[in-house]
């Protein structure tokens, strides 16, 4: 694997997304609801830098692998999310791909009544959505590659890397 970000890199990025979120949120209460599992570790880096009343709550979004290998529909479980009725909302995320995910968590948020939602994730990758809407906030643009790392997985590996790496071709296997 190539690293593409470094630890270094990645916690100045998330120090300027805490930075922006601080001077468009002020000190307005906030709730931060974090996709599983890939953004729990940049979740945590970010509270940690915010000084704003913060709600934190999860939400699941899954998509399983259909025998002939295609994805599955997305299965979002917002049950462990608190009333978010009148709140600010961001939504949290580790990677924007297509922004398919995005967009339908987003809708499934959308119906507990927030007074606001917007969105940040860690990465976007290049010329790959196919939906109407971008992030409101991103980490770091990088490029059309199966990536790893903080937070990011492969067959539940390499999750806990401090840094953001690209597997090579030979790093995936059919599993």
């Amino acid at each position: 694997m190539k690293e593409l970000l470094s630890e270094d890199e990645i916690q100045a990025g998330v120090e300027r997304l805490a930075g922006r979120l601080r001077a468009d949120f002020e000190d307005r209460p906030l709730t931060i609801v974090g996709v599983l599992t890939g953004s729990l570790i940049l979740l945590a880096d970010l509270i940690r830098r915010l000084d704003n009343p913060l709600r934190v709550a999860l939400i699941r979004a899954s998509r399983g692998r259909a025998e002939n290998r295609s994805r599955t529909a997305l299965v979002i479980d917002d049950t462990l999310l608190p009333n978010l009725a009148g709140r600010d909302v961001l939504v949290v995320d580790d990677i924007f791909d297509t922004g398919h995910t995005l967009v339908e968590v987003v809708a499934q948020l959308a119906k507990h009544g927030p007074k606001s939602i917007r969105s940040a994730v860690l990465l976007r990758k290049t010329g790959r959505s196919d939906v109407a809407i971008e992030p409101d906030y991103i980490v770091f643009d990088i490029p059309d590659e199966f990536v790893v790392g903080y937070g990011l997985d492969y067959v539940d590996r390499f999750r806990n890397l401090p840094y953001v790496a690209a597997l090579e071709p030979t790093d995936l296997t059919k599993d």
